[in-house]
């Protein structure tokens, strides 16, 4: 057969017609082979040009969407949503930008086109927050299995020159085990004498649950918000059967020893000269009308820039100014609270003076704001910003230059927008929202100004709104309460709990150890407990 490839010019006047149409049909077959690979290939190009099309359209499509969530993440302002619209819009956002980034990243991978390196640098990375130095390390050694050099001319023992080290989140899911008290029995058999330890003491007598599981249950509960049905049922995936007529009995005995604690807790709060009050409805059971009816919970807390954080809560019936009256009969001070007509009964007292909060007035702009109602509350809510930015600089102050910057620079801004709100009052009809809004101001001018008289008053009662925060999620969870004597339990839990989360603590450990201490500790002692004092034992 004739090489095709190895045919020069001048070779071809030398063949026969017979060797003519042998090459021919060669040539001819050849590029019939030809037509059909440059086919398969330009179909192959097509089809990897349509996924590279199509991936590069998915990345486009991803990063848009990435840009779209960390332009909602950052430009939204927290005003638009209450706190857990705003935590649920996080989670969600959380979820929803790993997706994407793991998507992106797969694409990413599986792309062929060519980077170069200078792409690969500047690329950006995350900075992981570094793992807690507190948590136990579980060690992974991952050596070769053979440690020869894999050389086939030289096979030596190799030597270990270093290693790298990787970090990963691990959990093991709560764990019951039963915990055993042995006390030995020692007897003098010449003195017939016995002799034993007597058991450890307990918050009460004859009970299942260690200081632990009591403080789990409670925990759980009060600060987790999670249902005792719902406790049942998670005890139960580890073989426990703990009914949640048990789990809220243990509660029920734990409230019980906690009330010496909390009385010492509500005095050291009401020690305080400035003082936050607020209140929130709870529902609370009504068994002979088979319904629910309105009670509030009252919190107090002391003031904003205390260096010793706490809260105490007052479960009552009613939101009458009586029930704030009577729980802080004895105490004078400033009251930090909103413009609600029951803390007139209170505030009324000698000794005692009401502050307003700045926040309350500027939300009646902020609703004309959001509706696009009124161009003056617009400029109301700019102006109040600027006594906001002066706040953030004198937080970290002390008390006496707190107040010298708020006389420098609050002081002029303050009566600026107070000459402002009486002008635009005259220019505003009467009865319209954005009259309402500045009248609320100027008839609450005295209250609200009282954060320039003293530089422990903050600007606000948001310190103790926070506070209230842990009720509003729970009334979603645990929907009412069930007795008023159940009221004032859960009231009890909260103003500890709620502390040690204040002065920094786990509410876990801190009840834990309460427990544990509280049966054998003088009355003497007591306060040794306050969350803001306690240290865990040794």
């Amino acid at each position: 057969m004739l090489d095709v490839h190895a045919i020069r010019t001048k070779d071809l006047q030398a063949l026969s017609p017979a060797e003519l149409a042998q090459l021919a049909g060669q040539m001819l077959a050849h590029i019939t082979e030809q037509s059909k690979h440059i086919d398969a290939q330009s179909k192959r190009i097509d089809s990897q040009a349509q996924a590279i099309k199509w991936r590069d359209a998915k990345i486009e499509s991803i990063t848009f969407q990435l840009a779209r969530l960390k332009a909602w993440k950052f430009g939204a302002k927290s005003e638009r949503m209450n706190a857990e619209q705003r935590e649920i819009f996080e989670e969600t956002l959380a979820a929803d930008q790993a997706d994407l980034e793991a998507q992106l990243a797969a694409l990413q991978a599986s792309s062929t086109v060519n980077r170069s390196a200078p792409d690969k640098q500047q690329r950006r990375q995350p900075k992981r927050e570094a793992l807690p130095p507190h948590l136990p390390r579980v060690d992974q050694r991952i050596e070769p299995e053979d440690t020869r050099c894999p050389t086939p001319e030289c096979g030596r023992p190799m030597v270990r020159v270093g290693e790298d080290i990787s970090e990963r989140l691990d959990i093991v899911p709560a764990q019951f085990f039963v915990q055993r008290q042995i006390r030995g029995k020692w007897a003098c058999k010449c003195c017939q004498l016995l002799v034993q330890e007597p058991a450890l003491a307990q918050v009460f007598d004859n009970a299942l649950p260690t200081p632990a599981l009591q403080a789990h249950t409670v925990v759980s509960r009060f600060v987790d918000h999670i249902p005792y049905y719902r406790q049942e049922q998670i005890n139960a995936r580890s073989g426990v059967h703990t009914p949640r007529s048990t789990l809220a009995a243990w509660s029920g005995h734990t409230g019980a020893q906690l009330m010496p604690l909390f009385e010492a807790h509500r005095s050291f709060v009401l020690g305080s000269r400035v003082l936050h009050a607020d209140e929130t409805p709870i529902a609370l059971l009504d068994p002979g009308r088979g319904k629910t009816k309105k009670a509030y919970m009252w919190a107090y807390a002391r003031g904003a820039f205390d260096p010793e954080p706490g809260v105490v809560y007052d479960f009552c019936p009613g939101r009458g100014g009586h029930h704030a009256k009577e729980f802080l009969t004895g105490w004078s001070g400033t009251l930090v609270r909103d413009e609600f007509s029951g803390y007139e009964s209170v505030i009324s007292v000698e000794g005692r003076v009401g502050a307003g909060c700045v926040a309350h007035a500027r939300r009646k702009f902020d609703e004309l704001v959001k509706a696009n109602a009124s161009e003056v509350a617009a400029q109301a809510i700019q102006r109040i910003a600027w006594l906001y930015r002066i706040e953030a600089d004198a937080r970290p102050l002390s008390a006496e230059h707190r107040l010298l910057m708020r006389q420098e620079r609050s002081q002029p801004l303050w009566e600026e927008l107070h000459l402002w709100l009486k002008f635009e009052r005259m220019r505003v009809p009467d009865g319209s929202a954005i009259a309402k809004a500045i009248d609320y101001s100027l008839n609450h001018w005295q209250a609200l100004s009282q954060f320039l008289l003293d530089g422990e008053v903050p600007i606000d009662n948001n310190h103790l709104e926070n506070q209230m925060r842990p009720w509003a999620m729970g009334r979603k969870a645990w929907l009412f309460i069930g007795s008023q004597l159940a009221g004032e339990r859960a009231a009890i839990m909260m103003s500890l709990l709620q502390s040690a989360k204040l002065n920094g603590r786990d509410p876990w450990a801190y009840l834990k150890d309460v427990l544990t201490r509280l049966p054998t500790l003088p009355n003497s002692r007591l306060e040794e407990l306050l969350p803001h004092r306690w240290r865990p034992a040794d």
